[in-house]
């Protein structure tokens, strides 16, 4: 099997606009599926959508860390790593609990279980919302 070669943004502000914009495009899958009784009728779009939500609230935490001198090689590739990065961060309590969300409910229940009950998928995009905003006004 071939290398596999991902372009990471090279600086903390195209991570950020990347984020935003992975962030636009996982909003504009979700609308796709159209909503009955609570429910998406499309599993197929909210996976999509859930797994790039989940990637933008990635790339804003990139951000953060390339403007704190974190070399593109150097930044998290697991869960785990995201989360002690975090620890990081000056009063993160709040945004500890957005990401656990995230990861809870975008990218396990959402993207992996096939969840579609709308209200629980709109929390997860809440809290995706949340880490990007936080990140963003740091950025500022």
């Amino acid at each position: 099997m071939g290398k596999v070669t991902v372009k990471l943004a090279r600086t903390p502000i195209d991570a950020i606009s990347e984020s935003k914009r992975y962030f636009k495009n996982a909003k504009e899958y979700l609308k796709k599926s159209p909503i009955e009784y609570g429910l998406y009728k499309d599993e197929k779009y909210v996976k999509e959508a859930c797994g790039i939500g989940y990637l933008a609230v990635l790339r804003a935490i990139d951000a953060y860390l390339l403007s704190n001198g974190t070399q593109i090689g150097k930044l998290p590739t697991s869960i785990q790593e995201y989360e002690k990065e975090l620890r990081k961060v000056p009063h993160n309590g709040k945004l500890m609990a957005s990401m656990r969300s995230v990861y809870d409910i975008l990218h396990i229940s959402g993207y992996y279980r096939g969840v579609i009950n709308v209200e629980v998928i709109k929390e997860g995009f809440k809290h995706a919302r949340e880490v990007i905003d936080t990140f963003t006004k740091i950025l500022e």
